[in-house]
C-alpha cells in the first residue's frame, strides 16, 4: 500500500521521536557525574585513616631486560600526604618522595638534598608517573562526557570519557572501565589532541573493611618500546602491593625530617 506523504512525514516524524530518548540515553548530567566519580574515588581512598604498604616496582623494557624498585608507601588521604621510602635496589637505598600538600620532593642521600619534583614527573624512571601513587580524585580533577557499556573480560563495564576540568592533571583526558562494585578495572590515558599516551590494567584488587586497595596493576606504554624479533614491544610497568595496613602512622613519617632521619 502506497502511504501519502502527509502519512510518510507523520510516521517520519513519530520514529525521530521514538529514537531521541536513545540516542541520549547514556548522557550523564554535571552533577550526576560527578556522583558517579565520587563513588569511585571513595572506594580506593582512605579518609578515616592512614594507609601503608609495601610496592614493587618491576620496570620491563624490550630487548633491555627488568628493573625492580621496592619501596614502602605511607598515605594519609585527609591531609593530602604521602611518603614513599625506597628499599631496593641497593644504590637507592634511602632514597625517598615525601608529599605536602600540594608540594612533592625527592629526597637523595648522597648528596643529602631536597628537589622539588611534580606529580607529572616519571617514577624512578618507569612508565609510572609520580600521580599513581596518591590517592584517586577523579570527581575533582574530570568530568565525564561520555559514557557507554561494555564487556571486559570477564567484567560488565560502564566506560566513562573524562575531560580534565583543572590543569593541574597529569593527563587531560581519559577513559575508565568500572565494573558493577565501582572499582576501576582499565585507565587509558590521553593527551590534549588525543594521543593515547598509556593503558593501565587492574585485574587485583584486596578489600580492608569498606574500602580497597589495588594490588596489581599493569601498565602499558603505548609510545615507548622497541622491536624485538620483528614484533614492536611495549614497555610496561608491573606495580605488586603487599601487607597493606590502614593503622595509624606516627605523624612524623610524613615530614622532609623523617627521610633525612631514616636515610642516614
Amino acid at each position: 500500500m502506497k502511504l501519502n506523504r502527509p502519512y510518510r512525514i507523520l510516521t517520519f516524524a513519530t520514529t525521530v521521536l521514538l529514537l531521541v530518548p536513545a540516542l541520549f540515553a547514556n548522557e550523564i548530567g554535571p552533577d550526576e557525574g560527578r556522583e558517579i566519580l565520587e563513588r569511585i574515588d571513595s572506594l580506593v581512598s582512605y579518609e578515616e585513616s592512614d594507609f601503608s604498604a609495601e610496592y614493587t616496582v618491576t620496570q620491563e623494557r624490550p630487548g633491555q631486560g627488568q628493573s625492580r624498585t621496592k619501596m614502602t608507601m605511607f598515605r594519609r588521604d585527609r591531609d593530602n600526604r604521602y611518603t614513599i621510602l625506597i628499599m631496593e635496589p641497593a644504590a637507592d637505598r634511602g632514597k625517598g618522595y615525601v608529599r605536602i600538600g600540594e608540594n612533592l620532593w625527592l629526597y637523595d642521600p648522597a648528596d643529602q638534598r631536597f628537589t622539588r619534583t611534580s606529580a607529572r614527573d616519571r617514577f624512578e624512571n618507569t612508565n609510572a608517573r609520580n600521580s599513581d601513587f596518591t590517592q584517586s580524585t577523579l570527581a575533582e580533577d574530570y568530568r565525564i562526557v561520555g559514557h557507554e557499556r561494555e564487556q571486559l573480560g570477564a567484567y560488565d563495564t560502564d566506560v566513562y570519557e573524562l575531560e580534565a576540568v583543572t590543569d593541574d592533571v597529569t593527563y587531560p583526558r581519559m577513559r575508565i572501565w568500572v565494573d558493577q562494585d565501582g572499582l576501576v578495572r582499565k585507565f587509558e590515558d590521553y593527551s590534549l589532541s588525543g594521543q593515547h599516551m598509556r593503558s593501565t590494567a587492574i585485574p587485583r584488587y584486596r578489600r580492608l573493611g569498606d574500602q580497597f586497595v589495588a594490588v596489581q596493576i599493569v601498565i602499558q606504554d603505548e609510545l615507548r618500546g622497541r622491536e624485538v624479533d620483528g614484533e614492536f614491544r611495549h614497555e610496561r610497568t608491573i606495580i605488586a602491593v603487599d601487607k597493606p595496613s590502614l593503622r595509624d602512622v606516627p605523624d612524623m613519617v610524613f615530614t622532609r625530617a623523617y627521610l633525612e632521619r631514616v636515610s642516614d
